[in-house]
């Protein structure tokens, strides 16, 4: 067995001497308990995924998080608009997509989230990623975006609600907006491709120990309530 030699330490009757290494000891401790609260305060970021079929409230309980939490917001159409009107690099480019009638590809989507994510600053409490990820594949590409970066998802927020539902709102969105993809054929065609994506997506967040079901049905209040319950606990 080895012996280790403490060092002197003052006791109550005799005055610390310079040779002592209880000042030293004490202040790293102090100092290692900064950076372990530095640390807990960078993981309490609340980075979250809400996902849902269009109508199923997305956009409305992403305005109360943002007032409530006072979180940051990614809409991934609104976020190419943006690019696209000010004429960026990145805007010129999915632009050339678009005009060809073709997909924006899963990297170039993830260079422009990123880009705007990056300019949100460090000091962020957290963002909501609304419309994207949609694929597997984009959700591990938003996964590495945020691990180079040191941070995480925090939650992914399904709002469910039944097909018929979602037509209702929907029609009656199209109604009230004048919107003409807001009628019931093309209503149609985009459940069955929200369906065919977002099923595999939903059991891989639940693969990672990310996904919150949330009743999308009923008011405003009580779905906000839930989700505030999922959000205050992670």
């Amino acid at each position: 067995m080895r012996i280790v030699k403490l060092p002197h330490l003052p006791s109550e009757t005799t005055k610390a001497q310079p040779g002592d290494l209880l000042p030293d000891v004490w202040y790293k401790g102090k100092e290692h308990n900064i950076e372990t609260n530095q640390v807990e305060q960078h993981i309490k970021m609340k980075n979250i995924v809400i996902f849902g079929a269009p109508g199923s409230g997305k956009g409305t309980q992403s305005d109360k998080l943002i007032e409530h939490y006072g979180l940051e917001h990614i809409s991934t159409g609104d976020v190419l608009r943006a690019e696209i009107k000010k004429g960026s690099e990145l805007g010129k480019t999915a632009q050339q997509y678009i005009d060809q009638g073709q997909l924006i590809p899963d990297d170039l989507m993830v260079s422009i989230l990123a880009a705007v994510y990056d300019g949100f600053g460090r000091g962020h409490k957290g963002v909501i990623f609304d419309g994207f990820p949609r694929t597997i594949p984009q959700a591990e590409a938003l996964k590495a975006m945020l691990a180079e970066r040191g941070d995480s998802v925090a939650a992914m927020l399904e709002l469910d609600v039944p097909e018929d539902e979602l037509m209702k709102r929907l029609i009656l969105r199209g109604q009230q907006s004048g919107r003409a993809d807001d009628n019931e054929e093309t209503i149609r065609k985009r459940l069955v491709v929200y369906h065919t994506q977002t099923l595999p997506l939903i059991e891989w967040y639940k693969q990672e120990g990310l996904h919150h079901h949330i009743n999308g049905m009923g008011s405003l209040e009580r779905i906000f309530s839930d989700i505030c319950q999922v959000v205050d606990n992670l």
